[in-house]
C-alpha cells in the first residue's frame, strides 16, 4: 500500500463524498494528506477516523472560492512541510437552474466554488511546485462538462471550463519545462447525498430509489459510480504510475457519455 508513499497531498472539498473517500485512499496509499473543506465537523471527523487507523492527515479550514483563504493554507503547509506533491481541486457544487431561471448571484456563486477556485488552487500550485521539481494537479470536472443538461446552465459552464483550463495549464507547463502535470477527471452519477440530490432534481421523481433506478438505466455498466471508483481514478494521476499522463481528461462515468 505504498503508491503515493510520503507524498504531500492537498485535497479540497475533503469532508464528504468524493473528497472524503479520495482522502482516505490516499492516506491508505501511503500519502500524509492534508484535508481542506468548509465543514470543520466532518473534515475533522474524516481526519481523526485517517490519524486512528494509522494514516496521517491533517485539517484545514478553507473557503475554496477566496484568493486570500489560498495564499493563507498555502503558507500554513510551506510552514509546516517541505513541499506539496499534488493537488486535488474536489471543491465544488452547483444550483439547479435553467438559462432562463438562474441569477446571477447563483451564476457567480457556482462559478466561484467550481471554475475560479480550480484556478486559483492550479495557480498557487503550479507557482510553488516548480520550485520542489514538480508535481501533479489534478481537477475535478464532471461528465456536464460534455453534455447540456437542461437545468444545470451554470453548473455545466463552470465544469467544461475546468476541462479546458486544465489543458492549457498542462501544455503551459510542459513547455516551461515545470515537470508539473495537470488532468482533470470527470465522474457521472456517484452515490452521494449531493448525487441522489442531483438525480431526483434532474429527473422529477419524488424519492432516491426511483431517481437512481431511472439513472441506472442509462448507464451501459449497470450501476451508477461509487465514492471510490473516482478515488481510484484521482491515485491513478496522483501516482508515478502517470508519469507520462498530463493534458488529459479520465471519464469515470460507467458509460453513461458512450451512449
Amino acid at each position: 500500500m505504498s503508491r503515493v508513499k510520503d507524498k504531500t497531498i492537498l485535497v479540497t472539498g475533503a469532508a464528504n463524498g468524493l473528497g472524503s473517500a479520495t482522502a482516505r485512499l490516499l492516506a491508505r496509499e501511503g500519502a500524509v494528506v492534508l484535508m481542506s473543506d468548509i465543514d470543520d465537523v466532518a473534515g475533522n471527523t474524516v481526519t481523526a477516523e485517517i490519524n486512528a487507523a494509522g494514516g496521517r492527515a491533517n485539517y484545514l479550514h478553507h473557503d475554496v472560492s477566496q484568493p486570500e483563504e489560498w495564499e493563507r493554507v498555502f503558507s500554513q503547509i510551506r510552514s509546516e512541510y517541505s513541499r506539496l506533491d499534488v493537488l486535488v481541486n474536489n471543491a465544488g457544487g452547483g444550483t439547479y437552474n435553467d438559462i432562463e431561471t438562474v441569477s446571477f448571484q447563483e451564476w457567480r456563486r457556482v462559478m466561484s466554488i467550481n471554475l475560479d477556485a480550480t484556478f486559483l488552487g492550479t495557480q498557487y500550485a503550479i507557482k510553488w511546485m516548480k520550485e520542489t521539481g514538480g508535481g501533479s494537479i489534478i481537477n475535478v470536472s464532471s461528465v456536464a462538462a460534455f453534455s447540456g443538461a437542461p437545468n444545470l446552465a451554470a453548473y455545466c459552464a463552470a465544469k467544461a471550463g475546468i476541462h479546458l483550463l486544465s489543458k492549457s495549464s498542462a501544455v503551459y507547463c510542459g513547455q516551461k519545462g515545470y515537470n508539473i502535470r495537470v488532468n482533470s477527471i470527470h465522474p457521472g452519477l456517484i452515490d452521494t447525498k449531493a448525487g441522489k440530490e442531483m438525480a431526483r432534481l434532474a429527473t422529477g421523481l419524488p424519492t432516491d430509489d426511483q431517481a437512481i433506478a431511472a439513472f441506472t438505466a442509462l448507464h451501459p455498466i449497470g450501476r451508477i459510480g461509487t465514492p471510490d471508483d473516482i478515488a481510484n481514478g484521482i491515485l491513478y494521476l496522483a501516482s508515478d504510475e502517470s508519469s507520462f499522463v498530463t493534458g488529459t481528461h479520465l471519464i469515470i462515468d460507467g458509460g453513461f457519455t458512450a451512449v
